[in-house]
């Protein structure tokens, strides 16, 4: 008689096999991400690393970069024990999204916001000598998945339904992408898509996701009209040649960017368009110094990082132990992988210009600490979906731990 071993490999390993590799894939692009801020920042009168190396915008990459790596672990380690319980599940996706909408109008309020390229997106506080900032739009992208998540997977709305359902869901998203569209026109557009995903996932019936496009549609005409530069980028974008020295200057300097680069590139460091010619280098439009610095083989190694992290964190969603986290994690990848989709389409100019960061690379604190807090809930999925695969298993082979009783056989 032989008694069928329990399967402990998978528990044993704190963070998981998935969950470990997405953090290695999120971690390489923010060290490559660094090396270009650090590329794209420097000058021919001062090297990078100064006495006051900490004020650099190079320092401060480095300085978020491992804050991004610290909540990325902490962050895996602390939502297993929130996923694995209804209550908590429920109380942090409503408190999240309610603070966030709280943020996004506390940004408008005079006094408490900072302007950035014209846009009040900013939140600041002042300790002592020291500004710190917050882009609550950043935050509004976490917890409006969250919140949605939890609605579509929780059964607290029945997608099929229209009043108690979709309609709810709707002018939650509405009012989280109306609130966010004011000052960031991009990063509504890229919500209202995450939106739309994830209502398709939880089950809404097309002729309610129709008529959501249809009010998304109109909504984002809204926006672009209320503000000139919007416009301007659209009429811009028809024909990048007709003003070349003022609207079509960004997306004409980042063709020459990246034709620059060739298939090797010229080497890193040695890129001339941030001296000056392309605005933004180190932060929108970082992807185009990336091509002309390391050229298509570069490009080619991001492309491919980005891939693999969609296609581990799908996987990651598909084997999740509960449907919150599957629609959580779907959530979470598709907004990464669009977001990097859209950054790079508007360096290429394929698509109009918008204020969209390239995730894990482009320099910042708030998006990217955000982007690293995703990362760290995707390897909790992961850990929690492993350990329900292993006790299924454990099942099967014969050994059942919820009774402890071992099943022989002859």
């Amino acid at each position: 008689m032989t008694e069928a071993p329990h399967r402990t490999d998978n528990l044993a390993n704190p963070i998981g096999e998935g969950g470990s590799a997405i953090i290695l894939i999120a971690a390489s692009l923010m060290a490559l991400g660094l090396v270009m801020v650090g590329s794209a920042t420097s000058s021919l009168d001062q090297t990078l690393l100064t006495p006051r190396f900490w004020t650099t915008a190079f320092g401060r990459q480095a300085c978020f970069a491992l804050i991004g790596l610290v909540i990325c672990v902490g962050t895996a380690r602390l939502a297993r024990g929130a996923l694995s319980s209804e209550s908590a599940r429920r109380s942090i996706s409503r408190l999240f999204y309610w603070v966030s909408i709280a943020l996004l109008i506390l940004v408008l309020v005079p006094g408490f916001s900072g302007a950035s390229h014209g846009s009040q997106r900013w939140l600041r506080f002042h300790m002592g000598s020291v500004a710190v900032g917050l882009q609550p739009s950043e935050v509004a992208k976490l917890a409006l998945i969250a919140f949605l998540a939890y609605r579509l997977g929780e059964g607290m709305s029945d997608p099929r339904r229209f009043w108690r359902g979709f309609l709810l869901n709707a002018l939650a998203i509405g009012l989280c992408c109306g609130l966010v569209g004011k000052e960031n026109f991009g990063t509504a557009a890229l919500l209202i898509i995450v939106a739309i995903a994830m209502m398709v996932a939880g089950g809404s019936r097309i002729p309610h996701l129709i008529l959501m496009l249809f009010v998304a549609v109109a909504g984002l005409v809204i926006l672009v009209r209320a503000e000139p530069y919007r416009l301007q980028r659209l009429t811009a974008y028809q024909d990048i040649w007709r003003d070349s020295q003022g609207a079509g200057y960004q997306p004409l300097q980042s063709l020459t960017t990246i034709a620059s680069g060739g298939w090797w590139g010229v080497g890193l460091g040695s890129g001339l368009q941030k001296y000056g010619y392309l605005p933004e280098s180190h932060t929108d439009f970082i992807f185009a110094m990336l091509c002309e610095e390391l050229g298509l083989m570069g490009a080619g190694l991001v492309l491919a990082l980005f891939c693999a992290f969609v296609w581990l964190g799908m996987r990651i969603s598909l084997r999740a132990a509960t449907q919150f986290e599957q629609l959580l994690g779907f959530g979470l990848t598709f907004l990464v992988g669009l977001q990097a989709a859209v950054n790079i389409a508007v360096v290429t100019v394929v698509t109009p210009t918008t204020g969209v960061p390239l995730p894990f690379l482009s320099a910042g604190g708030s998006g990217l600490f955000v982007i690293c807090g995703a990362v760290g809930v995707l390897s909790a999925i992961a850990v929690r979906g492993m350990a329900t695969e292993s006790v299924v298993q454990s099942a099967y082979e014969g050994w059942i731990p919820a009774q402890g009783v071992p099943v022989t056989a002859e």
